[in-house]
């Protein structure tokens, strides 16, 4: 994927003031992780960072440009929505340290047909939606390609160690964790989530918190 920038501004309005932003078309962000002295509080235009980070996963790396000439390289940590417009209302991103590798996790992709389905009705149960991984940030992969064509029969799965990584990406879950298994019947949805063929929901990441969005921090402060 070609690289991805964000151009920012920095900005002074904190707490419920950054309604006023949102009127004007500016999502309020902030950039904070352990290279960063304190967090930096941005805006960004709302309608470009829609439209960018609808194209992202969790473990894309974004070079965000702030006015002024400092240059920020980060993934996305969390994203706020409004729950009844479902547009964003803040985001928070994790700076990096591009020689400093991270854990965290990256989005499985499954792709194929499996057999079991066609042959045998099977139903494909996704243990798994994710896996964790450690490397430096410029050798994260975006998602991980699970091919599931060699699921031919019930009972046939794919274990982590059966999935192929790409260079210098170590994986930290247990090899012999199931990834995904196909089945007959549907298993209790507190144990699995039956997705057949579908593609994993973005997950959240393992690196250090830092420090949460600069709105609660202006708060602290009063």
């Amino acid at each position: 994927m070609e690289k991805v920038i964000l151009k920012a501004t920095k900005r002074d309005v904190l707490g419920k003031q950054v309604r006023a932003l949102r009127r004007d078309g500016q999502l309020p962000a902030v950039i904070y992780g352990r290279h960063v002295d304190q967090p930096v509080s941005i805006s960004l235009d709302a309608h470009v960072a829609e439209q960018v980070f609808a194209k992202l996963t969790s473990s894309t790396l974004v070079t965000i440009e702030v006015a002024g000439g400092e240059e920020f390289t980060a993934i996305v940590r969390e994203k706020q929505r409004n729950y009844i417009k479902g547009n964003l209302t803040h985001v928070d991103f994790l700076a990096l340290d591009l020689t400093e590798k991270i854990r965290t996790k990256v989005r499985l992709t499954f792709v194929g047909v499996a057999p079991a389905v066609k042959d045998y009705s099977a139903v494909l149960v996704h243990r798994m939606d994710a896996l964790e991984v450690e490397c430096l940030p410029t050798d994260l992969p975006e998602r991980i390609t699970v091919d599931i064509s060699s699921i031919r029969e019930i009972g046939n799965n794919i274990h982590v160690r059966e999935i192929p990584l790409p260079e210098n990406v170590l994986v930290l879950d247990d090899e012999d964790d199931v990834v995904i298994v196909a089945t007959l019947v549907k298993e209790d949805a507190a144990d699995a989530a039956v997705v057949p063929g579908a593609e994993a929901a973005a997950p959240d990441l393992s690196v250090e918190r830092g420090k949460k969005d600069d709105e609660a921090a202006a708060s602290a402060k009063k």
